[in-house]
């Protein structure tokens, strides 16, 4: 049995399927979703507390709504302990770089590297990220460095 593809959402792209459930991004979750057996969309629990932050600011109803239709079809992961190792390499390898990313953004990053997931993002700062693999589903680029 193959092992599927997995696809990790960020907090923008989530955010995008919030604002526009017909878009580019929620398009793509669909599909993707439609094709269980060879590849999953899910997120780490970062992005949703940074998601669950966003939400305490707003005011309208309707985003709380909006939440809870598109994470209702995303698996939320834990950070596992193995995340840890793959965390301080990366903050590691990219502070000594002179390139770091946002702490919230290298936990997502080593949670993608430990599990093996494409990040799925429209954040640029993911590209400098070794090994990583990315995806923009709003705008259809896939990279990896």
């Amino acid at each position: 049995m193959i092992d599927p593809v997995l696809y990790l959402l960020d907090t923008n792209v989530i955010s995008d399927m919030m604002r526009n459930p017909a878009g580019t991004a929620a398009q793509r979750a669909l599909f993707v979703a439609a094709n269980g057996q060879n590849s999953k969309v899910c997120t780490s629990v970062v992005v949703q507390c940074e998601l669950l932050f966003g939400l305490r600011r707003r005011t309208n109803p309707r985003w709380s709504t909006q939440y809870k239709h598109v994470m209702a079809s995303i698996d939320v992961l834990a950070l596992e302990s193995n995340v840890a190792t793959h965390y301080a390499d990366l903050r590691t390898q990219l502070e000594l770089s002179g390139t770091p990313i946002g702490p919230n953004d290298t936990f997502i990053a080593a949670q993608a590297l430990a599990i093996g997931a494409t990040l799925v993002t429209a954040d640029a700062e993911f590209v400098r990220v070794p090994g990583l693999r990315v995806e923009n589903w709003l705008t259809s680029v896939a990279q990896e460095k």
